[in-house]
């Protein structure tokens, strides 16, 4: 196994992240129409304002010391008991499948209490099978499955408190 760190992302180290964002805008242009610009890059909207909101929770992921991706966790919820929300996850494509992502959700959900909504755009079919494995495996069975849309997209949300005791 990996030496896998989960460490808060500081104040100069947004550029990072901003940077990373191409790579997840990268992944979801399989199933969102996202298009590139003309220099090359996804046009995104600098995110200045959502790294700076007091509830968001930017974190760095490093796998055997190595930039491996980044985690948010924010208040930008869709279900009304929920408090907080996994905003952005994105794991470098060859640290997948390795239990890597599975220790960051498990690491946030030990150190954020309270009730959480992570969801994901059904179109995307290996994040489907990725939280319709994790959550009954993270929760000890005890979270909620909802059907909502999202922007216009099909959406599956699981709501869970945190912490949770498994058996």
């Amino acid at each position: 196994m990996h030496n896998v760190e989960l460490h808060p992302a500081q104040r100069d180290e947004l550029q990072t992240l901003e940077n990373l964002m191409q790579f997840y805008m990268y992944d979801f242009s399989q199933w969102l129409p996202l298009k590139l610009a003309e220099h090359g890059f996804f046009s995104i909207q600098p995110k200045d304002e959502y790294w700076r909101h007091p509830a968001t929770q930017p974190f760095l992921i490093r796998v055997d010391d190595e930039l491996a991706g980044f985690v948010t966790v924010d208040n930008e919820t869709h279900i009304a008991s929920a408090e907080h929300n996994i905003g952005y996850f994105f794991l470098a494509r060859r640290f997948r499948g390795q239990g890597v992502a599975q220790f960051v959700v498990s690491a946030l959900l030990s150190r954020i209490p309270g009730q959480w909504q992570i969801f994901h755009i059904d179109a995307n079919r290996p994040a489907q099978r990725f939280w319709a494995r994790l959550m009954p495996v993270l929760s000890g069975g005890e979270f909620t499955l909802l059907q909502r849309e999202v922007d216009g997209y099909p959406c599956t949300f699981y709501v869970l408190r945190s912490p949770f005791s498994v058996a």
